[in-house]
């Protein structure tokens, strides 16, 4: 953002100064998946989470029509991962709904959009001196939500970290820990209400606030366009203080 933005937090302000040297890649070459996979593997393998990806560490739902794969890179580095879903009530498929289809279906017939970012990897060497890659990461679930207009922003985590979800996106438990039986191990799903706390969020974390061009940028698919743009500049630094771009849904 332009102004000085002296009402938010110094970790805010950090996080927004880190901006000007990080940049987003929607990624879809067969080459930038490889470094996508690599980099996967590499995340996975340090915390001994490889069964975590029993589909492999690429599969299908990295190519359906409502998946988005995006590269956090810093100073050019590609240093963090995910993949977002755009969940519909005509498209259901999604991580989430994997290990907890009742969950998914009961949101779903109710009318509800859902946005649900899955396949987190940071690289391991990163991540100790870097603590703003999670919220970076996961910023692009926040810019879906707003482009998208989605219900919810989901949240398919291990028990123990539910509450770094809780705390940082205000999000509420949908199913508490058990086993999600096509991981083997206990998971648990929860969900932010946009609708409900997104202008709080957006207030508490500046960084999160994009512009329209931004989302179109990350998400649209026009049938004209052959390639997704090379890179994509996070925008929460230019979009006036006070303001919140274009909003989440009220």
């Amino acid at each position: 953002m332009s102004a000085s933005h002296s009402n938010v937090s110094d970790f805010s302000r950090k996080i927004l100064e880190v901006l000007d040297n990080v940049e987003y890649r929607r990624v879809e070459s067969n080459e930038d998946l490889a470094q996508v996979e690599r980099l996967r593997y590499k995340a996975y393998k340090a915390h001994d989470v490889l069964a975590l990806a029993p589909k492999g560490l690429l599969d299908d739902s990295d190519f359906d029509s409502h998946a988005y794969v995006f590269g956090l890179y810093y100073y050019g580095e590609m240093v963090s991962t995910v993949r977002i879903h755009y969940v519909t009530p005509d498209h259901r498929l999604s991580q989430s709904g994997g290990a907890f289809p009742w969950a998914m279906d009961a949101m779903l017939d109710a009318g509800l959009t859902l946005i649900d970012p899955a396949r987190f990897a940071a690289d391991p060497e990163m991540t100790a001196d870097l603590s703003w890659i999670p919220y970076l990461t996961l910023r692009p679930s926040i810019v879906a939500a707003a482009y998208f207009r989605a219900s919810r922003v989901l949240q398919f985590c291990r028990p123990p970290h539910a509450a770094f979800y809780k705390r940082v996106f205000y999000a509420d438990t949908i199913v508490p820990g058990q086993l999600a039986k096509n991981y083997g191990i206990d998971m648990t799903l929860m969900a932010t209400n946009v609708i409900e706390v997104g202008r709080k969020l957006l207030t508490r974390y500046p960084f999160f606030i994009s512009s329209a061009s931004e989302q179109r940028m990350m998400f649209s698919r026009n049938p004209n366009d052959t390639l997704p743009p090379l890179t994509i500049v996070p925008t929460a630094r230019f979009v006036p203080e006070g303001q919140f771009g274009t909003d989440l849904p009220l």
